[in-house]
């Protein structure tokens, strides 16, 4: 395929396996994040002939729109969007304030709004489009870090709005919500608490937790053609997380499987 795919936070673990992955495909990537050295080192590393680096914070919908028009200046209109940039805050209600409360939902719901904004019309006017927003499956029940999971459960409902009010303009919205995935973002969390990956594993049917390609990959399923029919989708990467408690149900039967 040869498409202008943009992607949001880009110099993520799950940005940057995102990137590469449409790139090897062959797609030009405008890579945006608010790391102006950190996307123009993936321009470095990927080629700047298929990748362009954009410098702007997702929360800033003047800078992001701004940023967007001038890559489709140069590369073409977007044909997929993928709004990935996100972060949580405050781990608990007793660690959230007003200050982290606003910031979570304005870097993962406003942010994503934001970014759907950035290339919805020119989607419509052209009859055709993929938009993939990350969530997470913190958006599907609680985990902690309320203010993210709030914002994350807010993108499930605004992914079947943009399903169903931009379906008859030949445009496509899913929603792909990870588990527990391997990213630079644990750093802290694995220089703590060594074992945590290890220990987070029974709680999975697959006893395993995803990779930042394996959420790559049902990303670029869901922008394929092969998902021409699918829209609205909250679709759960998660190696079984959501599909129920395993430990919990091992108790509530006396009989472990």
């Amino acid at each position: 395929m040869s498409r202008v795919v943009l992607v949001t936070g880009a110099c993520g673990g799950i940005g940057r396996a995102l990137c590469k992955r449409f790139h090897e495909a062959g797609d030009t990537v405008l890579a945006l994040d608010r790391d102006e050295a950190g996307v123009q080192a993936l321009a470095d590393e990927f080629g700047a002939l298929r990748l362009e680096a954009l410098a702007a914070d997702v929360s800033d919908p003047v800078a992001l729109e701004d940023a967007v028009a001038r890559a489709v200046a140069a590369r073409g209109p977007v044909e997929v969007a993928v709004a990935n940039a996100g972060a949580a805050l405050g781990t608990t209600l007793a660690h959230t304030d007003a200050a982290s409360w606003r910031r979570d939902i304005d870097l993962n719901l406003n942010g994503t709004y934001y970014t759907v904004e950035a290339v919805r019309r020119s989607m419509i006017e052209r009859g055709r489009g993929a938009l993939v927003l990350i969530g997470s499956v913190n958006g599907l029940t609680a985990l902690g870090h309320p203010a993210y999971s709030a914002a994350k459960a807010g993108l499930v409902n605004y992914t079947k709005a943009l399903a169903m009010e931009l379906g008859p303009h030949g445009i496509r919205a899913n929603i792909v919500c990870p588990g527990t995935v391997k990213t630079p973002a644990w750093h802290a969390r694995v220089t703590q608490h060594p074992k945590i990956f290890e220990e987070l594993k029974k709680w999975y049917p697959l006893g395993d937790v995803a990779t930042p390609e394996d959420i790559a990959d049902a990303v670029q399923f869901l922008a394929s053609p092969q998902a021409r029919v699918i829209t609205g989708v909250a679709l759960p990467v998660d190696a079984g997380l959501m599909a129920g408690n395993r430990l919990m149900a091992n108790e509530l039967t006396l009989d472990p499987f």
